[in-house]
């Protein structure tokens, strides 16, 4: 088995095929073919089932290439080290929630090199394909978000990925919505106000459970809900259906636009605040690249933990928090 079969079979598993495969590798089809037949030869399975209208991963297969990722990205973090600038085209991805402010420290960070010198990726998706993509070493860091409500559930999924959670910081509930919502005005926004307008939620698949939300109170019932898929879907149904969603306050303009305000949520008598705390995962027993501390690093700037060591801070905000 080579780095370069590895790549080979992580490559097809990308593109569905062995013909885009072979095109994004420039290298011909058939020398391809025989590279993943010798390397399936050796492993003793069958990685790929192939098809009329692509490939698709066996279950060996996909097995195999969650450990094919992870044993190449620790060869692609070690060229970054020590090979640096000799030609080696470095990679970094991350993958997030549908958080506006995790994007803005991904631009600033991307703003401080040389694009064609790295190849960056930042993927907005579900929470379980944020585990999944860190899992695989598809992206070096997951943003995302733990709760009373869904902590359980998430640190075992998180466990059995061998993966581990750092806090970053402590949120309580917004009510998000825009300029010209009739609740616009308010200082507080609670649950019956709510009642005549869209609750808004990101679409998390076919199976998805509340415990994977990205909203806070996920649990609560919601008379009226609509699901979107991006956050741009979002922001126009706000506008033009007066829905709303709930989100941890912290806001970015520049990204968002200034036609949206956050709200503090307003709990009825005797209920307890839910605490939204917001923290990025990584594998187990590996240690940042240079670019992923630097992400970490401008991400820490942009909520204000320069100062502090994230996995310590236990910060509350309990007045609306919008970075301009």
């Amino acid at each position: 088995m080579t780095l370069q079969q590895l790549n080979y079979v992580i490559t097809i598993s990308e593109n569905g095929s062995f013909n885009k495969a072979a095109e994004v590798l420039y290298v011909a089809q058939p020398s391809l073919t025989s590279a993943v037949k010798e390397l399936e030869k050796e492993m003793g399975i069958i990685i790929f089932n192939r098809g009329g209208k692509g490939v698709t991963l066996t279950a060996d297969g996909a097995e195999f290439i969650a450990h094919a990722k992870q044993l190449y990205a620790q060869y692609d973090m070690m060229m970054e080290k020590y090979i640096g600038g000799k030609g080696y085209k470095k990679k970094f991805g991350i993958s997030m929630q549908h958080y506006s402010f995790a994007v803005k420290s991904f631009v600033e960070l991307v703003k401080k090199y040389n694009t064609s010198e790295y190849e960056f990726a930042v993927r907005e998706t579900k929470t379980k394909e944020v585990i999944a993509d860190v899992a695989s070493s598809k992206s070096e860091l997951g943003i995302l978000y733990l709760s009373d409500f869904n902590k359980k559930t998430i640190t075992r999924l998180l466990t059995q990925n061998n993966l581990c959670f750092h806090h970053l910081i402590n949120c309580r509930a917004y009510v998000y919505l825009w300029r010209g919502h009739p609740l616009s005005s308010q200082h507080f926004i609670s649950i019956e106000q709510l009642s005549d307008y869209p609750c808004l939620s990101f679409e998390q698949g076919d199976n998805s459970s509340f415990y994977f939300a990205e909203e806070i109170l996920s649990a609560n019932e919601y008379s009226r809900t609509i699901r979107a898929t991006d956050r741009a879907t979002m922001l126009n149904l706000m506008v033009g259906l007066n829905g709303y969603t709930l989100c941890s306050g912290i806001i970015c303009e520049e990204l968002n636009g200034d036609n949206y305000v956050a709200i503090p949520f307003r709990y009825g008598k005797g209920e307890q605040p839910d605490t939204m705390e917001i923290g990025y995962i990584t594998r187990k027993h590996t240690t940042l690249s240079s670019i992923g501390q630097a992400y970490l690093d401008e991400l820490k700037n942009y909520l204000g933990l320069s100062n502090i060591v994230c996995q310590e801070s236990q910060i509350q905000l309990d007045s609306p928090f919008s970075k301009e």
